[in-house]
């Protein structure tokens, strides 16, 4: 009697180890079809880019290779996945469908529905596995702390020893960025994906790089180096955040007690990865974050669309504010900046430029070749002052510049048009008297009065939160979204949801 065969969908978790839904599928009776499905219309969509693909292509490179050890190969496929599926079920026999839960963004969401649409009228089983501490239908957040803190300290599952496969299957190639419709999209300093590199970046992390990582993440230069850099790894799947929460609590043990400087920033590392799972966990709760302003009355707060050639500026790196364009440009040619930039290129388009957020945020998803969602949005609407439960934080970008980069040289770096300006005025050149020189020619004049258009949205901000009615939207938004614990390498402990952005502010990788 033929068995039946059981299809191992991989999307963002691209490993073998600790992965549940691998061990699922090696634990049933048949044969096993480890499978990726490459989505053109998902890769065309705002949010998506040719960068964040050359991740995935690696990383598939390397779990094709690890899967080929266990005996069954990584079958790739381009298309539509119920299509695919479809024509999987027909050809083998397939009965059983095995993947791990994915918080991605409105498009994954309505295709897994599309699945699950399928494999009920085909009689097909669809066993999904939480990769992380996300939990599907919350009731609400009492406890959740708690219970993400024995999600990432269970057991890591370990690798299945063999795998059976399907004879007789092509592969098939990974597709290159042009195939799945991509246009070019040079970045030079990208990190590289996949299991090896997520492994090496752990380790130089936590052997050496993290040692200054609480005192240096919010700088863009230093924290290019001190910040741990498993974000891209981390969205991709080729590490998962039970493995890195703990190597960093094993590190942690080791260096108790030391003077070394480590053990604040291994704390601090240990709790940004629960604000990993916390932002996910609020997306999962409100996919309506991707699209509509978590609390209502900021709906139409921005006009939409907002001003075009200001959103182009500041996409390329040319407002004429030097630290918000260092800051772009550095993004653009790599791939990843630090949460603090991240938040004030974010709070600069919201803010001084008046942009929704709407508009801004696809191409910081773009951009990063670490995009999550979950993360991303909640974010995105954080740094806008539009969830009605966190503080106004409007950033001076030209303070922000002096603080973090006070010698000017990450400035100086991706700005070399402003090699004549001296250093006292490097980060409002307006000011200096030979502005005329290169504002203008060189480098453009500031496109809006940064002091002026701050004022300007502090009050348009403010007034929307006069009133009873918004009061009690805020207070229930807090009761359903709002962080009751947070669970680090000390144990939970309690915390104020209404204090605002203090701890997400710092939320970094």
């Amino acid at each position: 009697m033929k068995q039946p065969v059981t299809i191992l969908w991989f999307k963002r978790d691209l490993r073998v180890a600790d992965h549940a839904a691998l061990a699922a599928a090696a634990a049933g009776d048949g044969p096993v079809i480890p499978l990726y499905i490459a989505e053109p219309d998902y890769w065309a969509l705002p949010d998506t880019s040719a960068r964040q693909w050359a991740v995935f292509a690696e990383s598939l490179a390397e779990l094709r290779a690890e899967l080929a050890a266990l005996g069954a190969a990584l079958v790739v496929r381009r298309g539509d996945a119920v299509s695919l599926l479809e024509d999987m079920r027909a050809k083998h026999g397939v009965t059983r469908l095995v993947s791990h839960e994915e918080t991605g963004n409105g498009w994954t969401y309505a295709r897994d529905r599309r699945v699950a649409a399928w494999a009920r009228g085909q009689g097909v089983e669809w066993a999904e596995y939480p990769q992380c501490a996300v939990i599907r239908r919350l009731g609400g957040r009492d406890g959740w702390a708690a219970r993400r803190t024995r999600f990432v300290r269970a057991a890591p599952i370990a690798p299945p020893l063999r795998l059976r496969p399907v004879p007789g299957i092509d592969p098939g190639a990974i597709p290159a960025a042009r195939a799945l419709g991509l246009s070019p999209d040079l970045c030079p300093g990208r990190q590289r994906g996949g299991r090896r590199a997520a492994l090496e970046t752990l380790e130089s992390f936590l052997s050496d790089r993290g040692r200054d990582y609480r005192r240096a993440m919010a700088s863009p230069g230093a924290g290019a180096r001190a910040c741990s850099r498993l974000s891209v790894h981390l969205a991709t799947g080729a590490l998962s955040v039970r493995e890195a929460a703990q190597a960093g609590a094993e590190r942690q043990r080791h260096v108790q007690g030391t003077r070394a400087g480590w053990v604040g920033s291994l704390r601090s590392f240990s709790s940004r990865l629960a604000w990993r799972d916390h932002f996910t966990q609020k997306l999962e709760d409100a996919p309506g974050l991707e699209t509509r302003c978590l609390h209502s009355a900021y709906e139409d707060l921005r006009p939409r669309p907002g001003d075009a050639a200001l959103l182009a500026a500041w996409q390329a790196g040319e407002t004429g504010i030097p630290f918000v364009d260092a800051c772009m440009r550095s993004l653009v040619a790599t791939g990843w900046l630090n949460f603090r930039m991240r938040a004030m290129l974010m709070a600069v388009a919201s803010y001084h430029l008046w942009l929704d957020w709407r508009d801004s945020g696809p191409h910081l998803a773009r951009m990063f070749t670490d995009y999550e969602p979950g993360i991303h949005w909640p974010q995105c609407q954080m740094q806008s002052g539009t969830t009605g439960t966190n503080t106004i934080r409007i950033y001076n970008p030209v303070k922000q510049g002096r603080d973090q980069d006070p010698d000017g040289v990450f400035t100086r770096y991706w700005l070399p048009e402003l090699a004549e300006v001296p250093d006292a005025w490097l980060q409002e050149p307006w000011r200096w008297d030979g502005a005329g020189r290169v504002l203008g020619r060189a480098y453009p004049a500031p496109v809006v009065d940064v002091a002026a258009a701050a004022r300007a949205a502090r009050d348009r901000v403010w007034a929307v939160r006069r009133g009873a009615a918004y009061r009690d939207e805020a207070d229930r938004l807090v009761r359903r979204h709002g962080s009751r614990k947070r669970a680090d390498s000390r144990g939970p402990r309690r915390i104020k949801p209404r204090t605002g952005g203090a701890a997400q502010l710092r939320f970094d990788f």
